[in-house]
């Protein structure tokens, strides 16, 4: 059973570098930087590096992300239960992407990475 965040800490601290040191080359095969900003409480900024060897995910906003996701933390949480909620914050204003919205698309991919087990 895929291990479910309980907040964007507990994701971006806990699970996503989990995930990253025991699959660097499916991370590498997303090829992106992120950052993400999550407001409100149990958010945060997070850096997710996944064209460096080996892939990172630091805390804070490094200024060399290619896609940049701005979202609240509770839409957030909702996303992380149902992915298709993603679309629907993002055409409701909810959830911001700059830079590169292809990039966005792959998400998925770096979030199955983090539950995988």
């Amino acid at each position: 059973m895929p291990t479910m965040p309980t907040s964007a800490q507990d994701l971006f601290d806990n699970l996503v570098p989990k995930g990253l040191a025991e699959h660097p080359d499916k991370a590498r095969e997303v090829n992106a930087i992120y950052c993400f900003k999550v407001t409100g409480e149990g958010g945060g900024e997070w850096t997710v590096d996944l064209i460096a060897n080996p892939p990172t995910c630091t805390k804070g906003d490094a200024g060399k992300a290619q896609c940049t996701v701005a979202v609240a933390h509770d839409d957030f949480k909702t996303m992380l239960a149902d992915p298709n909620a993603g679309m629907q914050f993002y055409f409701q204003g909810k959830l911001q992407v700059s830079g590169d919205p292809m990039l966005a698309m792959k998400l998925q991919q770096l979030f199955d990475i983090a539950r995988a087990k």
